[in-house]
């Protein structure tokens, strides 16, 4: 079934996108949910001519996206999370905490636009960031130890010299 997107959906398509679905999605989620309606041919018309119309619009919209995406030029973003002995995370560092670190440094990004799997042990990660159809912006995503690991030291205990054993008789059984 083909559909017109209404907005955005990762995934699936930009907003105005002519997409294939298959029609229980579209019936039962998108077209209730006001996401998207019915490709049908005078909605095809409706939309060529409402695109030829907001040219400039979209235009402006896409500008703006530009103007954001350059905000997160050469900027990384590190978190801090506690970590076990092996280097594994205690949980799992997710776009809401790199939109959380980026509000910090003062840069609103809807965690919603960050694209990224969740992140289970420290390194260094990308993270894509999608502003627009057309402008899409690659963040570095350093993970490292809240918690310093420290290797266990081990203190050699002190030699104890035992007593020497005394001999005893021992009855003997005949």
């Amino acid at each position: 079934m083909q559909i017109i997107l209404k907005e955005d959906i990762i995934g699936l398509g930009y907003k105005n996108d002519i997409v294939e679905v298959k029609s229980g999605y579209g019936r039962n989620y998108l077209i209730p949910q006001g996401k998207a309606v019915i490709a049908s041919p005078s909605a095809k018309k409706i939309l060529a001519e409402n695109l030829k119309q907001q040219a400039h619009k979209l235009a402006a919209i896409l500008a703006a996206a530009q103007k954001e995406a350059e905000a997160l030029n050469d900027v990384t973003v590190t978190i801090a999370s506690k970590v076990s002995a092996t280097g594994v995370l205690y949980g799992s560092v997710n776009a809401a905490q790199v939109a959380a670190e980026l509000a910090n440094k003062g840069i609103v990004v809807d965690r919603k636009r960050i694209i990224m799997k969740d992140i289970k042990t420290v390194g260094e990660y990308i993270a894509t960031v999608v502003f627009h159809k057309e402008v899409k912006v690659e963040l570095p995503v350093i993970v490292v130890a809240e918690n310093a690991v420290v290797a266990p030291v081990v203190e050699e205990a002190p030699v104890v010299e035992e007593a020497p054993a005394v001999e005893t008789e021992a009855p003997v059984a005949e």
